[in-house]
């Protein structure tokens, strides 16, 4: 059964506060919007209301399906398992090439049509037998409290999240929504503030500080994407530098997904990116230091397995989002060397495989 009653449910935001000019500042993102009565911020869906801030999109969804996990991607979180992903609308950065606009930069409520209450999500995800909820689509964040409420209710099932994020949060923010999160994948879109403000009306720094909290703070496995787009973010140059700060700040076990551009929304005339593109990206991550990267969006088997860092053994083959070897003991260790891979692994991978499957979320019997 499927609940499609179209309804904005609202409920108070967090992390605001006033202003001396009788504005209200909203604190989630480094946006830092500015709000009288009635406006919303730049993510459309955080809205002043009278004397408070209010999220209006809780307990909505732009529906949901069953992924495999390596899509989001992750790589080193319960390899072949399925994933119950879904988003809402809006967001706060502005990238002239997302590939999700129709959602993201959605200004319509009624792309909102599914009822989605936390538990409705968690009951779902149990019943179909996934391993996880990712929050993808759009960006999380702006959608905290919603996300939250998910993650607790998922906590209570058995069932772990996943954000798909930009980690464009606000510090304090940033401490409660990671808190409820098992797992991350963080795009780091560009690595000079050139591309961030030209393309995502944003700031690099501001992620940065978003990773090293993740890695210092908590215990949240992230791994890293980043979408290469010809002529923006492809220099050797800029591979050089973005592997060698990951390396240094956040060490050598942060897998990086190097992800094919293709044309889309406002940048159609950039071509789709070279695989001898990612490839070399690979190849500069690798002689940073950087232990698991990865070229995604092409099929490219070498490419988008793991190998044991100390011997060169394969320890889980990939094309796309198929899993072929799997040469990891009870432990997560090489079979053949003994050499711990880092990543959160159950005994047996999952055999989900590459299927996309639509799903309709399930009611309680209390619901009418």
């Amino acid at each position: 059964m499927n609940v499609t009653t179209p309804q904005i449910d609202t409920v108070p935001g967090r992390y605001w506060h006033h202003l001396e000019d009788g504005r209200i500042q909203c604190d989630v993102c480094p946006r830092f919007c500015k709000l009288n009565d009635g406006q919303r911020g730049l993510c459309f869906v955080r809205e002043r209301e009278g004397d408070q801030m209010v999220l209006t999109t809780w307990g909505r969804s732009s529906g949901f399906c069953i992924d495999p996990v390596e899509k989001k991607p992750l790589n080193h979180f319960l390899p072949g398992t399925p994933i119950l992903s879904f988003g809402t609308a809006g967001c706060n950065l502005t990238c002239k090439f997302c590939q999700n606009y129709e959602i993201s930069k959605a200004r319509e409520m009624d792309k909102l049509g599914s009822l989605a209450t936390p538990e409705m999500i968690a009951q779902t995800a149990k019943a179909y037998g996934c391993s996880a909820v990712a929050f993808t689509y759009n960006d999380p964040v702006i959608f905290l409290e919603y996300a939250v409420d998910v993650a607790q209710a998922c906590r209570e099932a058995g069932i772990r999240t996943v954000a798909v994020t930009a980690g464009y949060i606000g510090d304090k923010a940033r401490e409660e929504f990671f808190r409820h999160m098992d797992a991350a994948n963080v795009d780091l879109k560009g690595f000079t503030e050139d591309f961030y403000h030209k393309l995502c009306s944003a700031h690099l720094a501001d992620v940065l500080e978003t990773l090293k909290y993740l890695k210092h703070e908590t215990g949240v496995w992230f791994e890293l994407t980043n979408l290469v787009i010809p002529g923006e973010n492809d220099g050797d140059a800029e591979f050089d530098e973005m592997t060698q700060w990951v390396h240094d700040e956040l060490g050598p076990d942060v897998p990086m997904h190097f992800s094919a551009f293709h044309p889309d929304w406002k940048m159609m005339d950039h071509p789709r990116t070279p695989p001898a593109t990612l490839i070399r990206a690979r190849d500069i991550a690798m002689k940073n230091g950087i232990r698991y990267a990865y070229v995604g969006n092409v099929h490219d088997k070498a490419g988008s397995s793991t190998f044991c860092h100390n011997c060169g053994h394969i320890l889980i083959g990939r094309d796309w989002y198929q899993l072929s070897d799997w040469n990891l003991d009870a432990q997560g260790a090489c079979t053949k060397c003994g050499t711990h891979c880092a990543g959160v692994f159950q005994r047996h991978p999952g055999t989900w495989g590459p299927k996309r499957q639509p799903v309709r979320l399930m009611v309680p019997k209390t619901m009418p």
